[in-house]
């Protein structure tokens, strides 16, 4: 009898670990949509972001015991698909734009003034020419380590203490980051819009 009351208690404690699991996965799957949408602005193709998708989803699956129950699952999860992409970024050796960052917030109204000196470039004519590839184009040319801060705190909707949280970074880089990031994604996009 004394044998069969561990293996009663063990078959218990593997059943409960089971439902534990199939709760996280399911809980995870369901955030799939909102990773995706984050890694499709980290990458620079739809390729690139299933991939890292995939392996976000590969890596918490198999760490799925470390991750606290009753704690932010989705930034559990953009928190691996963060540093996955910054893996990826450091594997593909890409270096920061070397361009100088003086210009003044106004840059995209700037370009688009003195390309069009006889017209009044509104900020209606320059949505217009701004297709969505080309602000996709043009975020997927932003440096990794600012392209992160702007996905997760202008399209993802982070406060900057969640996204300090993801990266694992201070606040006040992700501000840095987040300031400088904006200005070259301001200048790649006056870049397209004057040529289109």
């Amino acid at each position: 009898m004394s044998e069969s009351a561990p293996d009663a208690a063990e078959t218990r404690r593997i059943a409960e670990v089971a439902r534990d699991r199939v709760r996280f996965e399911e809980e995870a799957l369901a955030l799939s949509d909102q990773v995706y949408r984050v890694a499709r602005r980290l990458a620079r193709s739809r390729e690139e972001a299933e991939d890292l998708v995939q392996d976000t989803y590969a890596r918490a699956f198999r760490s799925w015991r470390q991750y606290q129950q009753g704690t932010n699952l989705r930034a559990w999860l953009l928190r691996i698909l963060t540093n996955l992409n910054i893996d990826r970024g450091r594997r593909s050796q890409r270096t920061p734009d070397s361009q100088p960052l003086e210009e003044g917030d106004y840059f995209l109204y700037n370009k688009l003034e003195s390309a069009l000196p006889d017209e009044n470039p509104s900020e209606e004519r320059i949505i217009e020419r701004l297709s969505q590839n080309s602000v996709v184009e043009a975020l997927a040319g932003v440096p990794h380590d600012f392209r992160d801060v702007i996905v997760l705190v202008d399209i993802g909707e982070f406060s900057y203490a969640d996204a300090a949280q993801i990266l694992d970074i201070p606040v006040g880089t992700v501000m840095s980051r987040l300031h400088r990031g904006r200005r070259i994604l301001k200048r790649l996009l006056a870049d397209t819009a004057v040529v289109a």
